[in-house]
């Protein structure tokens, strides 16, 4: 329906660019399952051709809403048509402070007039029932710890020295913090759009050359992936994991070409049964053949004695990413440390 590929093909870099940016602002709208309408396209194409400003953009939508009667209150194409055209304006800006704020300030101006709480911190606890959870909820931080937390994760994240690192370290890394203040769901609604928009910035201030492509094409994916990032079950040997968001961050910031499926991600319910050995049969806990688990259990079995620094230099994955992966591959039994932390060596099963 929105196919701007016109735009590129003609050759003009201002009409290019704003055809990205509007692809990325539509298919955004994915992550809650929302259609923007033909009226909002028509006038997104007006506003690559130079015809109109984003901000009468903006007034043509706020007038053709106000004129037209809501006979289903389900509908929300008014939400995706309002929070694309925000999402270009924010985009299309060369302006960025890397604060709790302007995090707050992005979810304030792309749901103004859309929700009450455009822009406010939720003050109650939440869950919501997840496609790739088979229903399930991830635990999202609770109301009364929010800002701390989210003030927390930034000062974090200004305080990391990125120097000294490779292209993948610094890319698991960033997906790592995207992972963590995605998970705190800061507000009612709205956090995954939130979120890609104020990671898109971030990776634009860092010098990394992002493609759009990635959140216009896969922003069902990105999201799917976030949720899995901070999912656990262990009773039922289900465990977080990087993986799925590593591959996204590798196609988008390392010209990677991972292969982005949902399925893959998708858990078994709460009712599915386990095999005869009481080993889940979700994707989760298999050790594929091109996976950082399989990279490390490889390394293990010629070098037992290796370190978290030394797995980390050998597979060119981070440290933290690399103790995650160790702590998961001792849950589920492939590893097993015998001996001290210090002088001890590992056992793979």
């Amino acid at each position: 329906m929105y196919n701007f590929e016109e735009y590129r093909r003609i050759g003009e870099p201002d009409k290019a660019y704003k055809s990205e940016i509007w692809e990325t602002a539509i298919g955004l709208q994915k992550v809650d399952g929302l259609t923007p309408s033909e009226y909002l396209v028509e006038n997104a194409r007006q506003h690559i051709d130079g015809d109109i400003t984003i901000e009468e953009v903006k007034q043509r939508l706020q007038s053709y809403y106000e004129a037209k009667p809501l006979t289903d209150p389900n509908d929300r194409t008014e939400e995706a048509d309002k929070v694309s055209a925000h999402i270009t304006e924010i985009l299309s800006e060369q302006t960025f402070t890397f604060s709790p704020v302007e995090y707050i300030s992005v979810h304030k101006r792309l749901f103004d007039s859309i929700y009450k709480f455009a822009g406010r911190i939720r003050d109650y606890n939440i869950s919501k029932s997840e496609w790739v959870l088979n229903g399930d909820t991830v635990v999202y931080a609770g109301a009364g710890n929010i800002m701390a937390t989210l003030e927390y994760d930034f000062a974090e994240e200004k305080a990391f020295k990125y120097q000294g690192l490779t292209k993948r370290q610094m890319a698991e890394h960033f997906a790592d913090f995207v992972s963590r203040i995605w998970q705190i769901h800061a507000f009612g609604e709205g956090n995954t759009r939130t979120t890609a928009v104020f990671a898109i910035k971030y990776l634009r201030t860092l010098g990394f050359d992002v493609s759009n492509d990635m959140f216009a094409e896969h922003a069902w994916y990105f999201r799917n992936a976030l949720v899995r990032a901070n999912y656990n079950d262990y009773v039922r040997n289900i465990f977080s994991t990087q993986e799925y968001l590593d591959r996204f961050f590798g196609n988008l910031l390392l010209g990677e070409d991972n292969v982005l499926r949902n399925r893959d991600m998708l858990v078994l319910s709460k009712h599915d049964s386990v095999n005869a050995n009481n080993d889940s049969v979700n994707d989760s806990v298999k050790i594929g053949a091109d996976t950082i688990d399989a990279r490390i259990i490889n390394t293990l079995l010629t070098d037992p004695k290796g370190t978290a620094v030394t797995l980390s230099q050998t597979i060119g994955v981070s440290v933290p990413t690399i103790n995650r992966h160790l702590k998961k591959l001792k849950a589920i039994g492939k590893i097993e440390r015998v001996g001290s932390d210090k002088t001890g060596s590992w056992k793979v099963r």
